[in-house]
């Protein structure tokens, strides 16, 4: 079985740029704010969604394991 991700955006970073709804579609969306949600904070580990974080111009994505809270993005140093 695969690891499953907690995933949030920091909507006080959050400038609405949808790098994250157009590298992810079905990870993300943007509300009537323009800011990003995560469609499902709990998910299956997807690159998608990493490319995602890794690509958001404010670095506003955070993804942990869900079970332990280990940092998956972004890393630790």
């Amino acid at each position: 079985m695969g690891d499953r991700w907690h995933v949030e955006v920091d909507r006080s970073l959050c400038i609405g740029s949808a790098q994250c709804v157009h590298r992810a579609p079905e990870g993300f969306r943007l509300d009537g704010a323009r800011q990003s949600h995560p469609l499902a904070p709990g998910t299956d580990a997807d690159e998608r969604v990493l490319t995602a974080a890794e690509n958001c111009p404010v670095e506003a994505i955070t993804i942990t394991l869900l079970e332990s809270g280990e940092p998956v993005f972004p890393p630790e140093e």
